[in-house]
């Protein structure tokens, strides 16, 4: 199978804060809940030649704090592991929005 561009599927906002919450439950208070990636460094994934989409890895970066890494994919599902990579994202907390049925 060959990716195509349109994987994933979209949910409810009921099912994702059940999923967030969930996630939630299993964690100390203070431990990273989201991380924030700008538009502009998603597009420097996207815009690459080839591109089908995003793979995200989730990694402990050497101060052992939880992260994501995402990278672009091709239709043939290799990482463009040669291509733009993104981490150093903006966690929440500290950085979280107002509270909301995902964060809450």
């Amino acid at each position: 199978m060959a990716f195509n561009g349109d994987e994933g599927s979209v949910v409810t906002l009921a099912e994702a804060s059940g999923w967030t919450a969930n996630y939630r439950r299993t964690i100390p208070a203070g431990e990273i809940i989201s991380q924030f990636v700008g538009r502009n460094k998603l597009m420097e994934i996207l815009n690459q030649d080839d591109c089908m989409g995003v793979r995200i890895y989730y990694g402990i970066g050497d101060d052992e704090k939880k992260n994501l890494i995402i990278v672009g994919a091709k239709a043939d599902e290799n990482d463009m592991e040669q291509g733009v990579i993104v981490e150093r994202m903006i966690p929440c907390p500290p950085k979280c929005p107002r509270k909301n049925p995902l964060n809450s």
